[in-house]
């Protein structure tokens, strides 16, 4: 077992520049492998067996990425992210998470992207899947693309869901980059706003501003003051996801 979260938040070593990923499911075979070729791939690993640990290694840590299991003794994937997203002092309170699950229909994976996971996997993954995966916990360092077809397309099972669904978020972000100026003077509102369109973004590929929505998030839960940096890389994928979503709805 872990000590239990009464030391400080440990955060990843500056020059270290290895992505750090959770990885907490209950069946050895499956922790070992994931863990195993998560660090044969680049990846800083850590594991744990049950969500109780996860959440004490998610408040004591700061992770990348959490990749966590549905089913787990103490709490299952979305316990485990509701415990972390609810506690702003937590070293992986905006962590990308990424749901595994040896059931993984349509209904469960949307479901589990409302709830606000990045991507669910099933189990037993492939190669494809844990590339994919480390390429959404590198995404804080290098540039996202604005629309990822593969993610919407995994996350929606179908071409035309899928554009309808990027069409709702063209909506969407058109009404939000009208009343972003006002929001921005209301950071519990702007909070709420960015805490669903994170759910839109998983749903629609929309990586960029997925990235820029989670630094921001980060920043007013942390209230350190002055956002205006945040909020201009925010407006700034803001506009070019509308772009983008436009130019792809009209070709």
């Amino acid at each position: 077992m872990i000590d239990t979260p009464t030391k400080p938040v440990l955060t990843r070593p500056a020059d270290l520049g290895l992505p750090r990923i959770l990885v907490a499911d209950d069946d050895p075979a499956s922790r070992l492998f994931l863990a195993d070729a998560l660090r044969k791939l680049g990846m800083d690993v850590e594991a744990c067996a049950d969500g109780t640990e996860a959440i004490e290694y998610g408040r004591r840590e700061s992770f990348d990425m959490l990749l966590l299991d549905c089913r787990m003794p103490g709490a299952g994937a979305e316990q485990v992210l509701t415990a972390l997203r609810n506690d702003a002092q937590a070293g992986s309170t905006d962590s990308i998470a990424v749901a595994t699950s040896a059931e993984l229909d349509t209904a469960t994976r949307q479901r589990l992207l409302a709830h606000g996971f990045s991507d669910a996997l099933l189990k037993p993954c492939e190669l494809v899947d844990l590339h994919r995966i480390i390429a959404l916990a590198k995404s804080g360092m290098v540039e996202p693309p604005l629309l990822d077809d593969k993610q919407a397309l995994a996350s929606t099972g179908d071409t035309q869901i899928m554009q309808a669904l990027r069409g709702l978020l063209h909506d969407e972000l058109a009404t939000l980059h009208q009343e972003l100026d006002q929001l921005s003077n209301e950071p519990e509102h702007l909070a709420e706003r960015l805490h669903r369109l994170r759910s839109s973004c998983g749903f629609c590929g929309a990586t960029a501003l997925a990235s820029e929505t989670i630094q921001l998030q980060r920043h007013l839960k942390m209230d350190q003051g002055d956002a205006q940096v945040f909020m201009t890389r925010f407006r700034t994928a803001l506009l070019a996801t509308i772009k983008a979503l436009k130019k792809g709805h009209d070709i």
